[in-house]
């Protein structure tokens, strides 16, 4: 039996980091080539005209311009439709 009391350890502080998740620039602004866009999980967002889906389904700028958001009715393959938010980057050229 031991003479001293254990120290032992805590059963809390096992909180994870935050992700910073969302919509980083809104639509009316101006956005740079590879300038992230949205970070999300999951394709809540959609990529439209000048924007690509990162491996984590961050979606980002591949040209200059301002960016626009849209809702469309996205056909699922089950042949139910959805509404879906689509963002796009929209260059003056």
């Amino acid at each position: 039996m031991a003479k001293t009391k254990s120290a032992g350890s805590t059963k809390l502080g096992r909180d994870s980091q935050p992700k910073y998740l969302g919509v980083k620039l809104f639509g009316g602004q101006f956005a740079k080539p590879g300038s992230v866009i949205i970070r999300q999980r999951g394709t809540k967002f959609i990529p439209g005209e000048n924007v690509r889906r990162g491996n984590d389904d961050t979606l980002y700028a591949i040209k200059e311009g301002v960016i626009q958001f849209r809702t469309i009715h996205k056909k699922k393959f089950d042949g139910n439709s959805r509404k879906a938010k689509m963002v796009n980057v929209i260059s003056k050229k």
